[in-house]
This record gives C-alpha cells, sequence and structure tokens, in this order.
C-alpha cells in the first residue's frame, strides 16, 4: 500500500510475519480527556486538528512529512530499517531521537514484564480510583519515555509509528519478525473510559489457534496481555474460516479460561454492508459505546479486509463505528523491502 494514509492509519501489531496496522481510539479530540490535553502540549506535540484525534510524535510527524524523500510512497520496497541503521537517512537530531525512544521501549517492555496481575475493582464513574493500579510510572505513562517519542490517542499514549511498522529489533535479528515486544499500550488511560456497566468485547476475524508451531497464536497473546492489566473479556467473537475439528479447537488449542466467553465461529466474513456474516453489522452494533470493544482484523485477503477497514473509517451508521470501537488491530500487506520475502 502507499504510505499516505498513515495519518489516520495507526500501523502497530506484527502479529504473523506480515505488517499489521492497527487504526485505534477512532473517535475524535472531542472525547480527549483535559489530562491527555494538557500532556501533549507539556511535551510539544503537534496540534490535534491535523490529524482528527492522533497525534503523532515529532519523529513520526518528520517521517510523514518526508514520505517522498524516505522513498515510502513507492511501490518498489524501499527499506524500513534505513532510518534505524542510517543516520543521513533523515539527519542527527531524528536518528538520535529514534534510538532514545529504543531505549524507553526496552524499559517498557520490561516494566510490562515485571508488572504483577490486577484484578479491576468495581469502577467508580467520577473518580476512576481503580484506575491507579495500573499506573506503570507515578507521574504517568509519558514519564516512562523520556525522549518525548510516544504519540498520543484519545485511548491514551501509543507506540509511534515508524518503520519497519514491527519490532525495530528485527533489522538486526530476524528472530523479532513476529516479536510483538513493541507495542505501547496505556491501559490507565483505557480504565478512566470504563463504566460500572460496560462491557469487554472481543472481535477476532482471522481467529486461527494453530499458529507457526510453538509461537503462541496473537489473539490470546493480546488476551494475556488485557487480562493482566484487569481487562476480562466478557465475550470473544472469533471468526476463522479454515475448517478446525471443534474438538481440536476445545480440548486442545483454547485454554480452558476462556470456555465461559468464548464464541468459536468457523466460517468467514463478509464485507457486505447488513450482512449477517458481517461482523460490524451483526455484532458490534448490537453493543453501546459505554462497552469496551477491541477488534483485531487478520484474514489475510484484502478483497475483503479493505472493504471492512473502510467501513470503519467511514464510521458506519451514524457514525456508530467510532464511537464503539475503541482498539483496531489490522493485518494490512505493504511495499517494505525487509518484509517482502514474506509475501
Amino acid at each position: 500500500m502507499n504510505m499516505n494514509i498513515v495519518k489516520k492509519w495507526r500501523f502497530i501489531l506484527p502479529s504473523t510475519v506480515i505488517v499489521l496496522i492497527a487504526l485505534s481510539n477512532l473517535s475524535g479530540p472531542e472525547d480527549w480527556s483535559e489530562i491527555n490535553q494538557r500532556d501533549a502540549q507539556e511535551v510539544g506535540y503537534w496540534s490535534t486538528k491535523e490529524y482528527e484525534g492522533y497525534i503523532p510524535s515529532n519523529v513520526e510527524k518528520y517521517i510523514l512529512d518526508h514520505l517522498v524523500e524516505l522513498g515510502y510512497i513507492s511501490e518498489n520496497n524501499p527499506k524500513g530499517c534505513t532510518i534505524w541503521k542510517d543516520p543521513s537517512a533523515t539527519n542527527l537530531d531524528i536518528h538520535k531521537s529514534i534510538h532514545s525512544y529504543s531505549t524507553d521501549l526496552d524499559n517498557y517492555i520490561d516494566t510490562i514484564k515485571k508488572f504483577q496481575p490486577v484484578t479491576l475493582e468495581l469502577i467508580d464513574e467520577e473518580t476512576h480510583t481503580a484506575c491507579d493500579a495500573l499506573k506503570l510510572h507515578p507521574d504517568g505513562m509519558s514519564a516512562m519515555f523520556p525522549s518525548g517519542q510516544l504519540s498520543l490517542s484519545s485511548s491514551g499514549w501509543v507506540e509511534p509509528l515508524y518503520p519497519p511498522l514491527r519490532s525495530h529489533k528485527f533489522c538486526y535479528e530476524n528472530r523479532h519478525v513476529m516479536s510483538l515486544d513493541y507495542l505501547v499500550h496505556d491501559f490507565e488511560a483505557m480504565c478512566h473510559k470504563l463504566k460500572p456497566t460496560s462491557k469487554k468485547i472481543f472481535v477476532d476475524m482471522g481467529a486461527s489457534l494453530s499458529f507457526h508451531a510453538s509461537q503462541q497464536p496473537p489473539a490470546l497473546e493480546l488476551l494475556n496481555l488485557y487480562e493482566k492489566f484487569g481487562f476480562h473479556f466478557d465475550h470473544i467473537y472469533a471468526f476463522e474460516i479454515t475448517f478446525t475439528e471443534p474438538k481440536s479447537v476445545f480440548e486442545q488449542l483454547l485454554p480452558e479460561k476462556y470456555f465461559a466467553s468464548y464464541h468459536w465461529i468457523n466460517t468467514g466474513v463478509s464485507h457486505i454492508r447488513g450482512h449477517k456474516m458481517n461482523p460490524l453489522h451483526s455484532i458490534l452494533e448490537k453493543f453501546s459505546e459505554d462497552d469496551f470493544i477491541v477488534v483485531k482484523l487478520d484474514i489475510d485477503t484484502s478483497s475483503i479486509e479493505v472493504p471492512l477497514v473502510e467501513q470503519l473509517l467511514e464510521g458506519g451508521p451514524d457514525g456508530m463505528y467510532h464511537k464503539l470501537i475503541d482498539q483496531f488491530y489490522f493485518e494490512h500487506h505493504v511495499h517494505l523491502g525487509e518484509l517482502a520475502k514474506y509475501w
């Protein structure tokens, strides 16, 4: 794909050997907390108006502003790792900021791994005191990244959009190609959006539980991460077109802890608006904006995926998708030299 759409799409989750994009936090600036707006101003982030509810870090904005010079609007598989390895690809300040962010990210990942699982107490809609347990740093998420290179969304801080659109450690060692250890989740900010009656919903389109031998399926890795921070999903809708014996799914592949919430739907999804196999219509529209909804789209079929993403971008009936979806993970094939051999 051409990279000129990255102003609206957040590239984050390479859960397979292909890049995953997450269009996260679809609602606009009017939903931002005063705290997030103040934090953005303090660290020198850019105007919310330009990016419609998403504020890129200054390095991310540099990349967006120099797509042509960096070669990222080309379909000839430009190199994504060059900005990490060659200071002259950008400039010394940008190169230094990128590697300062790398150090911050290592510290963040280490903190996440050491974080002790919590159980969210009853959410107080006015004070949200239960959310304090999810704070990774006394001064908030941004303090975890003194480089100032996080980007900001209506659901909190997120990792910036940098090529190669996955862990930058892949640029040095291929074993990191499927690592998720570069995603930044602001669970404290997500918690502040919850209400006492909020249901937690996970919609997984492309839900294969058989994944590259010993590699944990991406969805299970995400579910485990959310659970560690007290987000236990009430319903998990898992669509998968490849037939899998139910006996295999429930006796071998699916952890028992998900039995009460897991809906295994062993058929493909449809991109047709209003079709009952289009989960945006048949599932999402049954919930409210008070609920916490995560959507993952990874079916390796662009003729279905792209129309679904376009429907999300358009917002659906009365803009409801923008109000409903809190986090969106999307696999999308892009022209990038280091990844070309994988597809």
